[in-house]
């Protein structure tokens, strides 16, 4: 290949292996190396701090990859550290016996690893399909000025206006549009834009909900917001052009009392408790809503509704609704419906005009933000049978297609989100994101989030450190440490036998880095308690595996899985990793589309009430399962067929 291609990407050769990849501009070349497949010992995470990661720059060029582990004389010579030398054009580089431990041997290549395919979300195709139909459209009206021979009532010149320009009928004004009427018409000679509010339902009529002087047709806005219970994402949407403006995202107040949803109903029960729940997260989506209007220079009176979705929990708390008996047999929420809502009356600081509209649910713990992402990952449109999975502390599980859905939850705990782990946290810098391992020497290639020194785990790196650590035998099944292996990173330590992923020294705290026994226990446990589900759902609607046409990912942790490590380990069911996709945060996803289109709201109605839901908790098959799956990756490993073959063959 010469030169950029049309992705922008850039080629990479890693020799004496030979093995290329294609990369975006920007990235570090320890992280082209991992997608290549290529090892590069590398411990301290990516700060340059060890030094181990040498390589040579044979052809092309690199920004970046000097620093004092590096001498003059060695970078004029072609020395680079991969972690810190960025690649910015086609490049020809080789792996120094150094940085390898085993120069020359393809041993030292690990697999090439398999990211899910991101969801493209297209308007076009909406439109092409009818669902597009935009719920709040502006309308610009050129009339005449009344005269004696045409003294009709403004409000009469309006609605016949809408009707000879438009083909508008049938129209309803409101009492603030008409107290703006004579001052807006007679500002810009009888020139004004006028909002229409679409009703939900079909044939039904049309409202005028505000009136300004002149042309502003292009000035037409709504917002889409996802609560979550650490997260609140908030998004600025175009009526106009169903397109995405801006994005933004803050933690959810609340989390000051509790980090999951039982604490928050807990609190909640106290005197006062729930409305203090509800102003917590209401601040945090009024300070979201400000900072977006402001950063896009969007004026609060252009802002028509909202649309929001969340968990359960979350919704009750948003509303104001007591959550009490969600988290008590036979867990009742107060509604799973709830109708369109004046902004105003639940504190948001928009319009008076401004409708709230909040996903329903669908039973205490399936929300509105599985139901979102149903429908913005168009499952509920397409023929193909598909399974949605939206991984978190709690697993929520979709299968079906456009003439079935079944829905269930299970609880599989904080590992994926660094809860449970001696060294895990959220997703953050110097976090480790991405893993390798030498399978001759047992040295790890760490990759953190923004290359900084390595101080935890978070989730997706947890994933892939577990799996490499099975695949290459430095763990078996139970997910106990070979202790006969010839390595100093495996040692005894405070909480069991343990691995050290980064010493001390180049680490970003005060202590090694590792990964134990108990440590890989809780994580045994989540993965267990996901694939339970996704079995326990799919063989429960009288199917196979085999049977799946596609898998959807949503969530943080969905987003940046590793599908490969996903399935060595038993997470997810076996199978051909082109047909996974994820739609990253697919509750946002939905609000965004329901603030689009009057028809993805009216399907929303239609997909709950025939959706089914599987109390897992209540179904046998599911502890089973459940037993059945706390192994790597699965005490019936003729479930993983490929993932057994690759194992046999590295014996």
């Amino acid at each position: 290949m010469n030169g950029e291609n049309a992705k922008g990407n850039f080629q990479v050769i890693f020799m004496p292996s030979g093995r290329q990849v294609e990369v975006e501009s920007g990235v570090s070349v320890i992280k082209a190396a991992r997608l290549a497949g290529v090892h590069i010992n590398a411990s301290c995470g990516g700060s340059g701090v060890c030094g181990k990661c040498r390589i040579i720059l044979e052809s092309g060029t690199l920004a970046g990859g000097k620093s004092e582990k590096l001498s003059e004389a060695e970078y004029e010579e072609g020395y680079r550290q991969a972690c810190i030398a960025i690649i910015d054009g086609n490049v020809t580089l080789r792996v120094t016996a150094e940085s390898e431990l085993a120069a020359g041997s393809m041993a030292t290549e690990v697999p090439v690893r398999h990211q899910a395919r991101m969801h493209v979300f297209n308007i076009e195709d909406l439109k092409e399909e009818g669902v597009f139909v935009p719920p709040i459209e502006k309308r610009v009206l050129h009339l005449s000025a009344p005269t004696h021979d045409d003294n009709k009532a403004d409000a009469g010149r309006i609605i016949q206006g809408l009707k000879n320009e438009h083909n508008e009928r049938g129209m309803i004004t409101t009492l603030p549009v008409l107290k703006k009427m004579r001052s807006a018409l007679r500002a810009k000679d009888f020139v004004v834009t006028v909002t229409l509010s679409r009703s939900v339902s079909e044939g039904g009529k049309s409202h005028i909900v505000n009136i300004q002087p002149g042309d502003v047709s292009h000035r037409n806005y709504g917002l889409a917001f996802d609560i979550g219970t650490t997260t609140v994402h908030g998004s600025l949407v175009d009526h106009q052009t169903g397109k995405l403006v801006a994005r933004r995202a803050d933690y959810n107040a609340q989390i000051s009392y509790g980090e999951d949803v039982i604490s928050r109903i807990v609190h909640a029960e106290k005197p006062k408790g729930l409305q203090l729940m509800h102003e917590l997260v209401i601040n945090t989506i009024n300070g979201l809503i400000a900072k977006l209007l402001l950063k896009n220079d969007v004026e609060r009176d252009e802002i028509t509704s909202i649309t929001l979705a969340g968990n359960t929990t979350m919704t009750h708390l948003l509303l104001g609704l007591e959550p009490h008996n969600i988290r008590r047999a036979p867990y009742v929420p107060v509604s799973t419906f709830f109708p369109p809502i004046r902004a105003r009356d639940i504190d948001l600081e928009l319009p008076l005009r401004a409708v709230a509209l909040v996903y329903p649910s669908i039973s205490s713990y399936v929300g509105g933000d599985i139901i979102a992402g149903v429908m913005g990952s168009g499952m509920y449109r397409t023929e193909a049978v598909t399974l949605y999975v939206d991984i978190g502390t709690n697993a929520e599980i979709v299968i079906g297609n456009r003439d079935w859905l079944v829905c269930a939850a299970c609880s599989a705990g904080p590992a994926f989100e660094g809860g449970g782990i001696t060294h895990g946290m959220r997703a953050a810098a110097g976090a480790i994101e991405d893993f390798g391992l030498n399978p001759a020497t047992y040295e790890p290639m760490n990759i953190t989030i923004g290359n900084k020194p390595c101080i935890g785990i978070c989730g997706s790196g947890l994933l892939v450190i577990v799996a490499t650590l099975f695949e290459y035998g430095v763990i078996d099944g139970k997910g106990k440490f070979n202790r006969n292996l010839e390595t100093p990173r495996i040692r005894e330590g405070r909480s069991g036998y343990e691995y050290v992923l980064t010493w001390e020294a180049e680490a970003g705290g005060d202590s090694d880095i590792v990964i134990n026994e108990v440590d890989i226990e809780n994580f045994i446990r989540a993965k267990a308690a996901i694939y339970a589900g996704c079995k326990t759902l799919i063989e429960g609607v009288g199917l196979q595996v085999t049977d799946l046409e596609q898998i959807i990912l949503a969530g943080a942790f969905g987003s940046y899985i590793d599908l490969d490590s996903a399935m060595t380990v038993g997470l997810l069911p076996e199978v051909d990793p082109g047909r996974v996709l994820y739609v990253g945060n697919g509750s946002l996803l939905g609000s965004w589309m329901s603030e689009m289109s009057n028809h993805i709201r009216r399907d929303v109605v239609e997909v709950v009430r025939n959706m089914t839901s599987f109390e897992l908790s209540e179904v046998t098959d599911f502890k089973d399962q459940y037993i059945g799956s706390l192994f790597l990756p699965h005490t019936d490993v003729s479930l993983f067929p490929e993932t057994s073959a690759r194992l046999k063959k590295s014996d």
